[in-house]
């Protein structure tokens, strides 16, 4: 990779960073996990080179993951699907999907809740009164 491709990619990477920065509701979370070693030593290798650490990496790798996963349309009709079904509730669904979409999904979810109307039958009234007109096609084929 030349210099001016690192240096461009670095300066793409803080700025993620920090447009991404923790607020002060954020409060990390320790999580502990395994992985193949290879992977470990390949994200050590990465964090070295460019002078951070393999936390900063794992979240940055994680949060666009979870960025990407949400823009799927895919995975916004399977959590459509869950919710409309009762497997999800309504915070996870926000959470997920984010406040806007859950609440049309909310919106949606209870008109299809809604019993039908309860319109009478119609009556058996002629609407063309007798005049109806017949169009033949057939003038239309040539």
């Amino acid at each position: 990779m030349c210099k001016l491709c690192a240096c461009g990619e670095t300066v793409m990477r803080l700025c993620a960073k920090l447009t991404h920065e923790m607020s002060a509701s954020d409060d990390p979370r320790r999580v502990h996990f395994q992985s193949p070693e290879y992977l470990v030593d390949r994200l050590d290798a990465i964090a070295e080179l460019f002078d951070t650490d393999r936390t900063d990496l794992l979240v940055e790798a994680i949060r666009e993951y979870i960025e990407d996963t949400a823009d799927s349309e895919t995975f916004r009709e399977l959590v459509a699907t869950k919710y409309y079904d009762d497997q999800l509730e309504f915070e996870t669904v926000k959470q997920l999907v984010g406040a806007e979409t859950a609440q049309r999904l909310r919106l949606l979810k209870a008109d299809l809740e809604d019993e039908p109307l309860d319109l009478a039958a119609p009556d058996d009234v002629d609407v063309y009164d007798g005049d109806a007109t017949t169009v033949d096609t057939a003038d239309d084929d040539r």
